[in-house]
């Protein structure tokens, strides 16, 4: 099981909880009504999208040249693989970017643009009723699935889509937090149901969801995700009743690109771990798509362990992007100073990198505690293990640049706390909060030992031992131990009877540009969950989450971001874990290949990358 975190072979735990009025046609502001209209721009405040300056090497342009040349191969080098095949179970980054290339869910990011999504299978923006409890969505007609289905797309395939998503045998990560307030979602889910009552079709191009409150908005930010990309129920409904369901492996498509696949709709161009092909859908229609679609085939070559040797190979190759991998810092350093540098682009992940640290452990259950960690940490250094200032800014809260509520919880100057002020780290305030805690001297002299459970090689390795080499410093007894990333996730810092001290290599990034996707799977004490949980830290502050609670029913964009801020401070204050980077995720091309990014995935668009 994967989350919606940082492509670097990452494989994570998904979050599986969740916690009829006068319509009107509403401007849909940052993909929910919900977040500020400004893009994201890890590299600096900027506008449009911009990762900094113009002129800084690798920095996207804000507006890219979108025109190529149709025709040609390309080929993807990944170290590992999507989560799932199945879109309607991915939640991983290089999983969507699959599955943009090969769905059309209801809405999704046009290539510039990573804060207002378009109709993509919709025809025209949602309308939400004045209470949040409504959204209607009216579908384009023309739309086909690919072979072996060949049949218009219905609103019904929609239903079924979100429908599949609490089937445990897809166990999507995120239809419980974005679409759990469904009217009927709990019969569906205890099989009291067949159906979720709550998603309605009055006729074949129109879908309807009524929520029990008044979350509509965020439910609309969440019909740009995959989720809601149309599946055909009397075709995929038995391979969905296995578990898990096989529907991944004999999917169909509505995008430009398919996994290609035999007369009876079985998957021949996927070998888990090693390749993935793609090829164009037949039954695709250009004049209802605003994908260009200018490549004849993709193949994800998989299984790309060294970096070092895998940029090397696309950058000195022909027709080869980096998939769920970015150049290590070595690689990254001679790109932005020499005479490739065009061939990088740095594009905005639209997250945040944290040092987790268990609240609820000994002894990292007193704030003071924490604070004097953070304090004393050196965030400049930990930077400088993923490649330095190109990669982004210290961050100094969680909210990150471009999503709303980044400004109104204090933009880059943070949101006022003293423990985070220095990015160098500042000794004197950390023996400050020291002695708060009650060690004397200024440095810890307990007797608990601090588990820090990191993952093994490569930049994650260096972050971990530099996190336990501050550590001790404070006075700290450490053991660090090293594992696969999987495994850091699946058997320890995602298992709060783990009782893991410090997870030094986790972060989050956005859903879509709304802050409550950021905030609430991470730090909401009701997403504390036994297996899978997301909630590192294991914050659990009671006017926090009331608080959360609020806000994920306020559909005003300007009060919904205030909202948030107010909550990205609390939960700041409280000093649950060490924000490190708002960073951006460095993608290298071919010097053949005309790149082109999408900036609300932070990755290659391969609906828009063209061979030159």
């Amino acid at each position: 099981m994967r989350k919606r975190t940082f492509s670097e072979a990452v494989v994570n735990s998904r979050r599986a909880g969740r916690k009829g009025s006068n319509m009107t046609r509403t401007k849909w502001i940052a993909g929910a009504l919900a977040a500020a209209a400004a893009t994201v721009a890890l590299g600096a405040c900027g506008s449009s999208g911009d990762s900094g300056s113009s002129d800084q090497p690798g920095a996207v342009p804000t507006n890219q040249d979108l025109n190529g040349k149709k025709g040609g191969s390309l080929t993807v080098l990944a170290s590992g693989d999507v989560d799932y095949l199945d879109c309607g179970a991915s939640y991983y980054q290089f999983g969507f970017m699959v599955c943009y290339a090969t769905q059309r869910s209801l809405y999704s990011f046009q290539p510039d643009d990573s804060v207002d999504p378009s109709p993509d299978l919709a025809d025209g923006q949602p309308e939400i009723s004045d209470d949040g409890k409504t959204v209607t969505v009216k579908l384009k007609s023309g739309i086909k699935f690919s072979p072996p289905v060949d049949r218009e797309v219905t609103s019904a395939d929609v239903k079924y889509a979100v429908e599949r998503g609490f089937n445990p045998n897809v166990a999507n990560g995120y239809a419980g937090a974005y679409f759990g307030d469904l009217s009927g979602v709990d019969a569906y889910e205890k099989k009291e149901a067949k159906e979720i009552t709550g998603i309605t079709t009055p006729d074949d191009q129109t879908v309807v969801f009524k929520l029990d409150r008044g979350t509509g908005g965020v439910l609309a930010g969440a019909l740009a995700l995959p989720l809601s990309a149309p599946v055909p129920q009397e075709y995929a409904k038995k391979f969905d009743a296995k578990n898990p369901s096989t529907y991944g492996t004999n999917q169909v498509a509505t995008g430009p690109y398919m996994v290609k696949n035999d007369s009876s709709g079985k998957v021949t161009g996927y070998q888990p771990g090693k390749k993935i092909e793609l090829v164009r859908n037949p039954n695709w229609d250009s004049s209802n798509d605003y994908r260009k679609a200018y490549l004849d085939s993709v193949t994800v070559e998989e299984g790309n362990n060294d970096t070092t040797v895998a940029s090397r190979q696309v950058l000195q190759g022909t027709g080869q992007v980096s998939g769920d991998f970015g150049p290590p810092p070595a690689i990254l350093k001679g790109l932005v100073k020499g005479s490739q540098a065009d061939q990088l682009a740095l594009t905005p992940s639209g997250g945040v990198r944290y040092v987790s640290l268990n609240t609820q452990t000994k002894p990292f259950d007193d704030i003071n505690l924490r604070k004097a960690v953070i304090a004393g940490a050196d965030r400049e250094a930990m930077r400088l293990t993923r490649g330095g200032a190109v990669l982004g800014p210290i961050a100094n809260h969680f909210i990150p640049p471009g999503v709303g509520g980044f400004e109104e919880a204090g933009g880059l100057k943070g949101t006022g706390v003293d423990f985070l002020a220095n990015p160098n780290g500042d000794p004197q305030l950390a023996a400050s909060y020291m002695k708060k805690a009650g060690y004397p001297s200024g440095k810890y002299t307990g007797s608990e030992e601090v588990l820090i459970v990191g993952t093994s090689g490569g930049q994650a390795q260096k972050l971990s031992e530099l996190v336990k080499t501050q550590l001790e410093k404070l006075g700290f007894k450490t053991k660090l131990r090293l594992v696969t990333q999987d495994t850091m996730y699946t058997e320890f810092c995602n298992k709060p009877k783990a009782k893991v001290t410090v997870c030094p290599n986790v972060g989050w990034l956005k859903d879509f540009s709304d802050p409550q996707t950021i905030l609430d799977p991470t730090f909401n004490g009701k997403n504390i969950v036994p297996e899978n949980n997301s909630n590192w830290p294991l914050l659990d502050v009671s006017s926090i989450n009331s608080a959360m609670d609020k806000a994920e029913t306020i559909v005003d964009s300007d009060q919904r971001n205030n909202a948030w801020a107010e909550i990205d401070k609390q939960v700041t204050a409280q000093a649950p874990a060490i924000p490190w980077i708002w960073d951006d995720n460095p993608n290298i091309r071919s010097a053949n290949v005309q790149g082109v990014v999408n900036k609300f995935n932070g990755n290659w668009d391969l609906s828009f990358t063209s061979i030159k």
